[in-house]
């Protein structure tokens, strides 16, 4: 296999951590990976994470830093910011933006400790019903210092507005929280500003799963809407793993000082450059092209599946990932989960809507098309995948179908991986 990054130095200074390198290079060339949550970054962006700005140490803001000689990490980070707001359309007469953030979760709670009082009531999406572990789980800070209620779905799948509404006139939330992590329709944010703003709450989104489709004027915006936008820069994005936050100028001094020094020291400088990189990438033509596949992809991989009597969760997609429900095939999430790396393919367990069982071991699979989509993949491949996950789950020709896979992962390799 031909690398365009071959770590030539790692392989002479640790080649015991070079060698697991190696073998992770090289499942990432041959496993088709279907978890949304994933994506592959480009080259640049990769060489750009790996730059000498991992040597610098910057705490604080540009021209206001704790520590000196911080000139060009100075320039990195302000054109970053320039970046992000110009990518959404947005401007710095009303937005401002915060780069620094290490990832989602640490980003999340920088916000509601801007926002909120340790105690103050906030909705966000129930984590059986799609949402973030951050957005009021009690297992997560966000629901030990903060009051979390949970709203959720409707029969359909569908985002239970009405129920959210009622929670809103109940409990007065400070803030409601919408975005999600398993959830595949489209956001209706203008409801939830109106439900916010009858609740007299700031309205929170969290868009780090549908970012990259927003970008590319495919997904509805929050930024008409929101007070606040969170989002990763590695998903449907594909930079490396960091968290950005967009807020209206009148709550940016907050979200600053609850960044740092509230919840992080010095910022990942290397990051921050990477992200700059991938923004500039985001704002290209072939992007929008890769935002649409995307989107077509999940709809054509659903469609295959349903044709095959798999019961999809919402009865289908309108972005980048869905669901399925395992127990119409008699099986655990974990089960499927293994099923599916048996014959080479990469899908999260994850929790379903009413959900029964446990989280660690649920009665679904979420699956996404981001990152084989970002290997060049298209429709027919999707039409071959589904054809895998069938076999997988009924257990038929496992072998034979992970070649199959393993044949076609090779055929579109990610960026800076190929054949000779």
């Amino acid at each position: 296999m031909k690398k365009q990054l071959a770590l030539q130095n790692v392989h002479t200074q640790d080649p015991e951590i070079a060698a697991i390198n190696d073998r992770e290079e090289q499942n990432q060339m041959e496993t088709i990976s279907l978890i949304p949550s994933q994506n592959y970054t480009s080259v640049a962006v990769r060489e750009t994470y790996s730059s000498v700005f991992t040597n610098k140490y910057s705490e604080g803001y540009p021209n206001a830093r704790y520590y000196p000689d911080n000139t060009h990490v100075d320039e990195v980070e302000l054109i970053t910011q320039k970046r992000a707001l110009a990518l959404f359309g947005l401007s710095e007469k009303e937005w401002g933006v915060n780069v620094q953030p290490y990832s989602g979760s640490p980003a999340n709670l920088a916000i509601y400790t801007a926002l909120l009082k340790p105690d103050d009531t906030a909705l966000g999406m129930s984590l059986t019903e799609g949402g973030h572990l951050t957005h009021g789980h009690k297992a997560s800070s966000s629901g030990k210092f903060f009051s979390f209620q949970q709203y959720g779905v409707d029969k359909d799948g569908y985002i239970d507005f009405d129920g959210l509404e009622a929670l809103a006139q109940e409990h007065k939330p400070k803030a409601i929280i919408c975005g999600a992590s398993a959830y595949s329709r489209t956001i209706d944010f203008e409801k939830f500003a109106a439900i916010a703003r009858a609740a007299n709450a700031y309205l929170i989104a969290d868009i780090s799963h549908i970012a990259g489709l927003i970008a590319a004027g495919l997904h509805p915006s929050p930024f008409e809407w929101a007070d606040v936008v969170m989002t990763t820069t590695h998903k449907t994005l594909r930079g490396p793993r960091g968290a950005v936050i967009f807020a209206r100028l009148n709550h940016m001094s907050a979200i600053n000082k609850a960044v740092m020094p509230g919840i992080q020291g010095g910022p990942h400088n290397n990051t921050t450059a990477a992200i700059a990189v991938a923004l500039k990438e985001a704002q290209q033509p072939v992007f929008q092209q890769y935002a649409q596949q995307v989107i077509k992809n999940a709809a054509t991989l659903v469609n295959a599946l349903q044709k095959k009597e798999f019961t999809i969760v919402s009865g289908g997609t309108d972005n980048h990932l869905f669901l399925i429900d395992c127990t119409q095939q008699n099986l655990s999430g974990t089960e499927a989960e293994q099923l599916l790396e048996s014959v080479g393919i990469a899908a999260n367990r994850n929790t379903i809507p009413s959900e029964t069982r446990s989280a660690f071991d649920p009665s679904g699979i979420r699956m996404g098309t981001p990152c084989v989509t970002t290997r060049g993949m298209r429709e027919p491949e999707m039409e071959r995948i589904a054809e895998a996950i069938h076999n997988a789950f009924t257990r038929q020709h496992t072998e034979k179908t992970k070649e199959e896979m393993r044949a076609l992962a090779q055929q579109f390799p990610p960026p800076g991986f190929s054949f000779s």
